[in-house]
């Protein structure tokens, strides 16, 4: 896997392109931002994110679905169960996934942030292999976008309190953070 900062898509990934997205107003990549998503809800390797994210989601398939429908969103990157990783969006164009939001005082996180979804529920544990897959994605933007440091990788709760609750309880902060900076140090 390799991010080129050139085009803001990264080698090596599945590409499922969303019509959902618009450009950057300033062209700034400072912020990370760590969701969850399950279509429908805690079912997983259902195929039923890429379609959301794509506004090709068959809402009659599932009662859930009929609440999500006219929703138009997308996020940079899906990371699945298995570790397989997927882009919807150049890194250098803003994607649709933080919503109303906050970060250090500064509103529109999705004008500066990327967006990784994980495939998952906020009271079900991450797999190894999406943590493995979340560190080495993470080193790549960290790379091509140096302004995204330790303290600038956050939760959609972080930027959308009240609001939002993922990535959740489940997901283990110290783990990853562990995992960055052991990297770092190599």
């Amino acid at each position: 896997m390799q991010l080129d900062p050139a085009s803001g898509w990264c080698h090596g990934v599945q590409v499922c392109p969303s019509p959902n997205f618009n450009e950057r107003p300033a062209g700034e990549v400072s912020l990370l931002v760590i969701h969850n998503i399950s279509l429908p809800p805690a079912q997983f390797a259902t195929g039923k994110v890429q379609e959301f994210f794509q506004n090709r989601l068959d809402v009659t398939e599932h009662p859930y679905f009929a609440g999500i429908a006219d929703l138009r969103v997308s996020a940079h990157f899906l990371i699945e169960r298995d570790g397989k990783i997927t882009q919807f969006v150049s890194c250098l164009e803003r994607a649709w996934h933080a919503g109303v939001s906050v970060f250090d005082g500064r509103e529109t996180c999705n004008d500066f942030s990327v967006g990784i979804e994980l495939e998952g529920t906020d009271d079900l544990p991450f797999t190894d292999a999406q943590y493995q897959a979340l560190t080495a994605l993470t080193r790549q933007l960290q790379t091509a976008f140096p302004a995204i440091t330790g303290a600038r990788i956050c939760g959609h709760s972080d930027i959308a309190p009240g609001r939002k609750t993922d990535p959740g309880p489940a997901f283990d902060w110290a783990r990853y953070r562990a995992a960055l900076a052991q990297e770092e140090g190599q």
